[in-house]
This record gives C-alpha cells, sequence and structure tokens, in this order.
C-alpha cells in the first residue's frame, strides 16, 4: 500500500468540517493498508490568529516541514489548506518537481472580505495562483466545481463528503425540556456564518447554537433568548442533532456544510437558503418526499420544514445512499494517487 502524507494548517485540537474530512479520510485510508501521516501546526511554533485566537498558524514553518517530509518519504502529497503549512509544502514541491493535490475546503475570499477591506477579486486571484500549481484540485459539490471553473481554476475533480453513520444515528434524549420547535444549528460561531440571519427570526420555539468561535460571547449577549451550550461531538453531538425538530443552516459561503449531511444522518429535516453547499446536499431529493427546504425567506423554509413533519427515516435513508467516508474516501485515493511524475518515483526525496 502507499504512503500518503497530509498538510494542513487546519488539525486536532480545532473542531470543524476540514479537520472532521481529513480525520475521516484519514481513518478509511488506514483501514484500507494505506499508511497516513498529518501534518498541522501542534508540530510548528505557532501564532494566534488574529481576531480568531482559537486557531494557531505555524511561524517560519519550511525546514522543519522538509525534514518531517524526507523522514516519511511519502508516495503521495495532498496540501489541505492555503495558510502557512500548505504554502510552505507548495513550494518546497514546487522546487523539487514533486507532484501533488490540493483542496478547496473553504471559500477564502469571502471569509477574508467579513473582516478586512480586501476585494474578493484579489483574493480569489491569489488562491487560483496556489491551486493551478497542483495536479489536481478538489472540490466538494459540482457548484463549487462550476464556480471555480468560472474563476480560472485548473484541474478540479470532485471529492464528496462522508457521515459515520454508526455516530450519527438517531438518539433520545436531546433537548427534553426546552420550548418547542427546537431549531438548532452547529458550527463555528463566526461571521461568515451568518448566524443573526437566523437569530434574528421571529419564531415561536427555541433557537440552540452548538459550537465556539470568535462571535460567540457577543452573540451571547445580544440574542439572550436563544441557548448556546458550546462546542459538542460524538454523541453528544449526535443527540443534539437527533433532539432538534429542523436543522437550520443560515450560511451562504460554505462548500459543503458537512453539518446538513449528519443532522440528516440523525433524522432532523433542514431549512437554508438555496446557495451552494446546501442545495448540492439535497440534490436528488424527491419533490415528493423531501428530506429539507431551501428558500431565500429562512424563515419561511423554516416554517414549511417543520409543517411537513418529514419523517426521520427518510432522512436518515438519503444520507446513506449518497454521503458516506467510503464513498468519499475511494474518489480521494483515485485523485491523490493518481498523478506521477518521472522523479517521484518511490516516494518524495527533499
Amino acid at each position: 500500500m502507499s504512503r500518503l502524507l497530509i498538510v494542513s494548517d487546519a488539525w486536532e485540537p480545532q473542531v470543524n468540517g476540514v479537520v472532521r474530512t481529513i480525520r475521516e479520510t484519514k481513518r478509511v485510508l488506514e483501514r484500507q493498508g494505506h499508511e497516513v501521516r498529518v501534518i498541522g501546526p501542534q508540530e510548528f511554533r505557532t501564532v494566534p490568529l488574529p481576531s480568531y485566537g482559537e486557531i494557531r498558524l505555524a511561524v517560519r514553518p519550511r525546514r522543519q516541514l522538509e525534514t518531517i517530509i524526507e523522514a516519511f518519504h511519502p508516495d503521495a502529497i495532498h496540501i489541505a489548506t492555503e495558510g502557512p503549512l500548505g504554502l510552505a509544502a507548495r513550494r518546497i514541491c514546487n522546487q523539487q518537481g514533486e507532484p501533488f493535490t490540493t483542496a478547496v475546503h473553504t471559500r477564502f475570499p469571502e471569509y477574508l472580505r467579513d473582516r478586512l477591506p480586501v476585494p474578493t477579486a484579489l483574493s480569489y486571484s491569489w488562491m487560483r495562483r496556489f491551486h493551478n500549481a497542483a495536479a489536481t484540485t478538489m472540490v466538494a459539490t459540482p457548484s463549487l466545481e462550476s464556480d471555480l471553473n468560472r474563476r480560472g481554476f485548473a484541474h478540479l475533480r470532485q471529492w464528496t463528503r462522508g457521515v459515520d453513520m454508526e455516530l450519527f444515528q438517531r438518539l433520545p434524549g436531546g433537548f427534553e425540556d426546552l420550548l418547542r420547535p427546537v431549531m438548532l444549528c452547529v458550527g463555528r460561531v463566526a461571521t461568515e456564518k451568518n448566524l443573526e440571519a437566523f437569530l434574528d427570526l421571529d419564531l415561536a420555539g427555541t433557537k440552540v447554537v452548538v459550537g465556539d468561535g470568535p462571535q460567540r460571547r457577543h452573540l451571547e449577549r445580544r440574542y439572550q433568548n436563544a441557548l448556546f451550550p458550546g462546542p459538542q461531538t460524538g454523541g453528544a453531538l449526535a443527540q443534539s442533532y437527533s433532539g432538534a425538530d429542523v436543522f437550520v443552516f443560515p450560511s451562504r459561503s460554505d462548500t459543503f456544510g458537512l453539518v446538513l449531511a449528519e443532522s440528516l444522518a440523525c433524522g432532523t429535516p433542514v431549512a437554508a437558503y438555496p446557495v451552494a453547499g446546501p442545495r448540492d446536499v439535497l440534490q436528488g431529493q424527491s419533490p415528493r418526499e423531501p428530506v429539507g427546504v431551501l428558500d431565500n425567506d429562512l424563515g419561511k423554509a423554516i416554517r414549511h420544514a417543520l409543517a411537513l413533519q418529514i419523517p426521520p427515516e427518510r432522512c436518515r435513508a438519503f444520507v446513506a445512499a449518497r454521503y458516506t467516508w467510503d464513498i468519499a474516501t475511494d474518489q480521494f485515493s483515485a485523485i491523490a494517487f493518481g498523478p506521477r511524475s518521472p522523479q517521484s518515483g518511490s516516494g518524495v526525496s527533499i
């Protein structure tokens, strides 16, 4: 079997979709017999990301990264993120003439625009140069592939996402004491998640936001009728998904929205805007047997999803047929281990 090196600026103990995707992909690849090494910021001297202290950025990681790559001697390298580690790994591979793959997990230009006065055209130009050096750039959805193609990104292939169906299943006991209906949102509590669009809605019941991030304390003070229990993982998160009456996804910029699929796996229907991410996740749902509602009026989407009284079994069956980590990892493996160059032979030499 092959040796794969994944370089990512997002890695444990961070809790987000990128980390979950890499962790689950690593798990399945190792089960298949591959050797996988993930290099994250925890192995380097780091500084906190401005305005987002939970995220640490590696400082001048190149020399140490070269040593790690040389010691591991990988057959393939995948660069997951565009941060300091990703930049260093890209530079190393380019200088050695070694092929590598990348992935677009986050709409970085929109993320940056929400924090600084940086035009998205400038950010996308930088991202395009970063990814077009790769043999292949992986994207999660057809919508993202189409959008990036229009922006001049090259060598794009789809790599879907999955759900651990054993972990995320219907569990009893969630939110039993709360006023119904319970409307749940899960994710990073940050500007790009557009949480105010959900929290500002005048709806009967209880709003719950699970997660952590730089906006959490501000939103807790501003929306005292909503609940902010903090980050959750594993069975506790599955119980929260299961205990909600509808899962609300207010983000307009996510590239996929793994939490949508996790909620459906727990039997809870979703309400979201009809944008890339939610539209792709729900692609193929039957108009007669929907598992969620998309509407430009988020309040209307929530009310409609609740009124439909969608059976939990339907939601779970929808995910099981489309989004498993075995399916996703087979796609990843075919791409990551595919590109070879004459120089790469039996492993990357630095």
